[in-house]
């Protein structure tokens, strides 16, 4: 029986993993991963979720090794080059077919498409499995065929089929024979350094492997899931889940996240409280964007999804913008958030809609901006869900609030963070100012002596600028 390459991707883990398995079930696994530097500077990967990416590759290696499944680690800088490095491996190695998971994006299908064309042509076959979304992308469809572009109906959809069944998780693989091909392959890990990127002091915050993200994910159902609803709201609060950079990097799973939801219900869909059906609609908006992505390809393009937005004329603002990425804008909510975001590679999900929209509507700066900036700076920088969320808030997307709906971040930071927790912690220079200055210190003391900007943009004005900008866009 010839051997099987397991090609691992954004899915670092052993358990619940399809194409793993299912390479296991065809003979002898050999395991592949390609670092492709360049090509993470083309998509502005951050360098901490680089790091994070290599740190939990070393732990995947360790569980491979415990399986006998030997892993080969190639640099190669940009995909383009991908297809001949996979071919020759077969070919060194007695390989038969390849295994992955299905990625998304352009770049990735299209780099999937090249080397399944190579291999077909000497004799071998890419076979690649759902495993990054609940439903395969591309199969959920509405009355007249078309992919749903409202998440209402889309979730509705969820709802109906999950209540038929709950998608069950993957066995890990049983131990193989011992492959002695060590001498054969490369299979060092490399350092940010020497794939060419600045050192990262990795925040301790996140740490990896597979064992620490289920308890995190166990914690939370037992203990933050009944509150979700509610508590979700308010950045001071330590009551999101935090799941999100290890979903992205493949940590976990959404299958296993689903059925931790259920345990209690004994894999049964049957939802007990609104947190826990708060929570399970995140998913599914996670999983509206995956599809999105696939079956509307512009967005990987840089392109709204509403073609008509292409023609707004966003404001260039260098000031403005670096005041943003800064998080000086004089908008303390703004600020904190942004600066939370330079600090730890991470936002609150209420804070990062606030500032996505300060951004986009009060600035009235292109989207794009933003979205490449959260992705050189996230953690957790998904393709899928930074673009919908961003064009979620700049009324340029699927399902994306009116243009004139515009948040007012000062109502925002007076409902959410009422005594000013969550900007004490990150504003230290307004730190002192009471529960009522703190989130407008300028409202009704201009000449206030503060080591802290007064803010860039009147937001009253910014307002009727951005509506005035959308109503004049042809439908």
């Amino acid at each position: 029986m010839k051997r099987q390459l397991i090609w691992f991707r954004q899915d670092l883990r052993i358990q619940d993993h399809s194409a793993l398995w299912h390479a296991t079930q065809e003979g002898q696994t050999i395991a592949f991963i390609a670092l492709s530097p360049q090509q993470w500077r083309k998509h502005h990967d951050a360098p901490i979720k680089i790091n994070f990416y290599l740190k939990q590759l070393e732990q995947l290696q360790q569980q491979l090794k415990k399986l006998n499944i030997p892993v080969i680690i190639d640099i190669i800088p940009e995909w383009k080059n991908l297809a001949a490095h996979v071919l020759q491996h077969c070919q060194n190695l007695n390989i038969e077919n390849i295994h992955a998971n299905i990625e998304c994006g352009i770049n990735e299908l299209q780099r999937d498409f090249q080397v399944q064309q190579l291999l077909n042509q000497h004799g071998h076959d890419l076979i690649l499995y759902h495993d990054r979304s609940i439903f395969p992308v591309g199969s959920i469809r509405n009355k007249s065929n078309q992919p749903y572009q409202v998440f209402g109906a889309f979730k509705k959809y969820c709802y109906d089929q999950l209540s038929i069944s709950i998608p069950q998780s993957y066995p890990i693989p049983a131990p193989q024979n011992f492959l002695d091909i060590e001498h054969k392959i490369k299979h060092d890990i490399p350092n940010l350094q020497q794939l060419g990127f600045e050192p990262n002091h990795f925040n301790s915050t996140w740490q990896v492997g597979e064992n620490h993200t289920h308890t995190v994910l166990d914690n939370f159902i037992e203990y933050q899931v009944k509150d979700y609803q509610t508590a979700r709201d308010f950045p001071h609060l330590e009551a999101t889940s935090q799941l999100s950079p290890y979903l992205n990097l493949g940590i976990l799973s959404i299958r296993q996240c689903l059925n931790a939801l259920f345990r209690q219900q004994h894999g049964h869909f049957h939802i007990d409280n609104i947190g826990q059906q708060t929570w399970l609609d995140e998913l599914l908006w996670r999983e509206f964007y995956q599809h999105i992505l696939f079956d509307f390809p512009r967005v990987s393009k840089n392109l709204p999804f509403k073609i008509n937005t292409q023609y707004l004329k966003w404001r260039n603002s260098p000031e403005d913008l670096n005041a943003w990425q800064q998080g000086k804008t004089g908008i303390p909510i703004v600020d904190a958030g942004m600066r939370q975001m330079l600090k730890t590679s991470w936002m609150h999900n209420r804070v990062r809609m606030i500032v996505a929209m300060f951004l986009s509507k009060n600035l009235l700066i292109d989207w794009r901006l933003g979205e490449q900036w959260f992705m050189q700076h996230l953690i957790d920088g998904d393709l899928a869900a930074n673009n919908g969320g961003w064009q979620w808030c700049a009324s340029t997307g699927t399902d994306s609030v009116p243009y004139f709906r515009i948040f007012n971040p000062i109502s925002q930071s007076q409902k959410f963070d009422e005594n000013g927790d969550y900007l004490r912690k990150w504003l230290p220079e307004i730190a002192h100012l009471d529960a009522k200055t703190i989130h407008a210190p300028y409202a009704k003391n201009p000449n206030l002596q503060l080591d802290y900007p007064k803010p860039i943009v009147d937001l009253k004005m910014s307002r009727l600028r951005a509506i005035e900008a959308f109503k004049h866009l042809t439908a």
